[in-house]
């Protein structure tokens, strides 16, 4: 009997994701535990593995499809000997299929001209009005063509100068002033047309390209957007002296050296917002409407740049781990993150975030709280200043800024300032984290 193979949902959050590749076809025998499909969720690409045993009998989407939703029939597995040609697929599960069932609920232009592309309803009819470019508005005018008899095979159905250059100029009518104006525009469909008005003006000045947003960057412009409009941010900073914490770094550097370990500068912070975290619990929270939920370890989320966006692997237990367990885990966590080969609850979760641009000359910046966190600790970079010594004589030090942003409807600035605090006396005085 047949098994379908549904999209999985690789992590608690995933709705939807892209079939990368199929690294099976049609006809091949798979058994429990196979790779059979590279699919890419909004922070990594997985591998997605067979748990029947039998033969690929049909794929029913294509290596490259984006949106494809989790449950949507992907494939369909038979029994050895079992006759596939048979099968069909269930329409009603491809992306394909659905965006089909979905597209009459958009108002169709009422026109007798060639119907429209799929897509081109949505941008080009909203009430009366017609979306063109500026260009094609002139264009339109001055060859009298009427737009709204005018089908658009721009981005989104949006009318271009060609399509005006290919329409009869002399017996168009030219559209009603008195049309009833159209409703008031959403937010979204503002931000649409934004666009859309960006992209018409480079068309006309600019030579460019139009890159297609991979789902980690949308992912990454949604939750930046969340955090932005829901978590009001407080910035609080301190200047930090790191010669002693440089100092201890290189001891335990020469006593590492045998086993192959470098502890690096940043590892040391991770351990130091690890233990700040448990010193100051009230930074080391999550606000969850009528609730606040209050860790009692700190896991610290380090963020890491990877080729098409920014992704923040988990250092679990921080406060815990020593210096050089520290380092293990952010270079295997990092390396597996470039290669995208992380596991979903290595990188959702955590409780606090650092993220350091020290190492690119950054002198001190304001960080995005990671939602659904509340605590996030910005590093900027360590160089030789002016500084009052202990006993009150002027001299030179290593210093570093760090800036944390907390969200201020779970963390008061009196809270935030006393986790700055013991971050810098941490940092400052390196020996209390491994007493």
């Amino acid at each position: 009997m047949p098994i379908e193979i549904k999209m999985p949902a690789l992590s608690p959050t995933m709705e939807e994701g892209k079939l990368a590749k199929w690294l099976v076809k049609e006809g091949d025998t798979v058994s429990s535990g196979d790779i059979m499909a590279e699919i890419e969720t909004d922070k990594a690409t997985m591998e997605f593995e067979a748990v029947d045993e039998g033969v690929i009998g049909k794929i029913t989407v294509v290596e490259g499809t984006e949106g494809v939703k989790v449950g949507a029939v992907i494939a369909v597995l038979v029994e050895e000997g079992e006759d596939a040609s048979a099968i069909e697929a269930p329409k009603a599960d491809a992306p394909k299929a659905a965006a089909k069932e979905e597209a009459p609920k958009a108002e169709a232009p009422k026109t007798e001209a060639k119907s429209a592309p799929a897509a081109a309803p949505k941008a080009a009819a909203s009430g009366d009005r017609v979306i063109a470019t500026p260009l094609a508005k002139r264009v339109a005018e001055a060859k009298g063509v009427d737009l709204s008899a005018v089908t658009g095979t721009g981005p989104n159905g949006r009318i271009v100068k060609a399509d005006v250059e290919g329409a009869t100029g002399g017996s168009a009518k030219k559209a009603a002033p008195a049309a009833a104006a159209p409703a008031a525009p959403t937010a979204a469909a503002s931000s649409v047309e934004m666009a859309d008005e960006t992209r018409a003006l480079l068309d006309a000045r600019v030579p460019h390209t139009v890159e297609k947003l991979s789902g980690m960057r949308k992912t990454i412009a949604r939750r930046l957007a969340q955090s932005k409009q829901e978590a009001p941010h407080i910035y609080l900073s301190v200047d930090v002296q790191l010669d002693k914490l440089l100092e201890l770094r290189s001891q335990i550097n020469a006593t590492l050296e045998k086993q192959g370990v470098k502890v690096s500068v940043n590892d040391m912070l991770v351990k130091a917002l690890g233990a700040a975290l448990i010193a100051v619990p009230e930074c080391n929270v999550t606000f969850a409407g009528n609730e606040l939920i209050k860790y009692e370890r700190a896991d610290v989320s380090v963020a890491v740049s990877i080729p098409g966006g920014l992704i923040t692997p988990i250092v679990t237990g921080a406060n815990e781990k020593s210096f050089s367990a520290i380092a293990r885990a952010t270079k295997d966590l990092a390396t597996r993150a470039k290669e995208g080969k992380l596991k979903p609850e290595e990188y959702q979760g955590g409780t606090a975030s650092i993220s350091n641009m020290g190492m690119m000359g950054i002198k001190s910046f304001s960080a995005v709280i990671n939602p659904p966190q509340s605590t996030i600790l910005a590093i900027g970079a360590g160089d030789r200043r002016p500084w009052v010594m202990p006993d009150g004589s002027l001299g030179v030090a290593t210093v570093m800024s760090a800036t944390g942003s907390f969200d201020h409807r779970a963390v008061d600035g009196a809270d935030g300032a006393r986790l700055m605090a013991a971050f810098r006396e941490f940092v400052e005085n390196p020996l209390a984290m491994i007493a």
